[in-house]
């Protein structure tokens, strides 16, 4: 009896199940978040629709025991798997004073929380890929074999930080995974007008590293891709560069309006390429979800967007004097 490809990969059924899930309810929330923006409860999306896949993909291929992971903001997908909860995202949408990130101060998609080793991000691009080499360079110093996973969009492959955090990571061997979601725009600018290589991958050669780029529609393949730069990680190979290629079906954000640089016929074509939609024709093709299993796992996940809104919009907002907290030294 042949296996089916992930069989081949060493994952079960219930495995894929639960990517299927996690991916699904990244969706749900996210749209749910679209609703809430339109609807002024909520300020700000920054959204993951279109991502999904190859940011469950990735995360499922890590250890989050040991693992540090530096999402860049539109990585639901990839703090939903390390351990944030659907309530702690709706916390931080409406700015409440819970919210794990920032306490209400700081702008959706901002994802920070020690517990779970997701270390936070600022606005300015990029300034996580020299993070992550620190953080795998005392991982190193310290003999942990943990892997540094960081992410970041297309054009921010342009900036300085990344240039020289991914040389330094190479340098010095470091145990460094950096991961591009090439949704082919930098918020309007378009890949053509970004870089010149054929593949944003091809970079890595420069810096001497190992490079490959994925479809990042298919949670599989990028599982498969990032599986194997945290064991070249582990077995101190040093960093990789794992480029995904997707398509983002929203606008850059709530405050973007993409039919000003997108046509709808490109904006069809995206929907039509829907990661999910994907991933469950291969699992009911491979017989691991049929009817009933889909729609007891679209309920349950129904079910916890909407206890999760109810919960944070009854959530207390932060205290004004609390604005500055941890700004000034106290």
């Amino acid at each position: 009896m042949n296996k089916s490809r992930h069989e081949k990969l060493g994952l079960s059924d219930k495995q894929v199940l639960d990517m299927y899930e996690t991916m699904l309810l990244a969706r749900k929330l996210d749209e749910r978040m679209w609703l809430l923006n339109r609807a002024g409860k909520i300020p700000f999306v920054i959204s993951c629709q279109g991502h999904e896949a190859a940011q469950i993909g990735a995360a499922y291929a890590l250890d989050k025991e040991r693992d540090y992971i530096l999402p860049y903001y539109r990585d639901m997908g990839v703090v939903l798997v390390f351990g944030m909860t659907p309530e702690e995202l709706m916390l931080s949408a409406y700015a409440k004073a819970d919210d794990p990130n920032s306490g209400g101060r700081q702008m959706p998609g901002h994802f920070g929380q020690r517990k779970n080793r997701i270390v936070t991000g600022s606005s300015p691009v990029s300034t996580q890929i020299p993070h992550a080499a620190g953080i795998a360079l005392g991982a190193k110093l310290e003999g942990k074999n943990s892997v540094a996973f960081v992410t970041l969009g297309d054009g921010s492959t342009n900036q300085g930080d990344f240039h020289e955090g991914a040389n330094f990571a190479a340098v010095h061997k470091l145990p460094v995974i950096i991961m591009v979601e090439n949704n082919k725009y930098a918020i309007s600018t378009p890949a053509e007008k970004q870089f010149a290589c054929k593949n944003l991958s091809d970079r890595a050669v420069g810096y001497g590293m190992w490079g490959v780029t994925v479809d990042g529609t298919d949670p599989l393949a990028v599982y498969e891709a990032v599986r194997q730069a945290a064991m070249r990680a582990r077995d101190g190979e040093g960093p990789s560069l794992v480029e995904t290629v997707l398509h983002r079906i929203t606008a850059h954000s709530s405050d973007d309006d993409d039919r000003s640089y997108r046509t709808r016929d490109e904006i069809e074509q995206a929907r039509a390429m829907d990661p999910i939609a994907s991933f469950r024709k291969y699992l009911f093709e491979n017989g691991v979800l049929d009817e009933r299993k889909d729609q007891e796992i679209t309920d349950r996940v129904m079910k916890t967007v909407n206890n999760a809104t109810e919960y944070a919009e009854k959530a207390p907002y932060a205290k004004p004097e609390d604005a500055l907290k941890h700004v000034y030294y106290e």
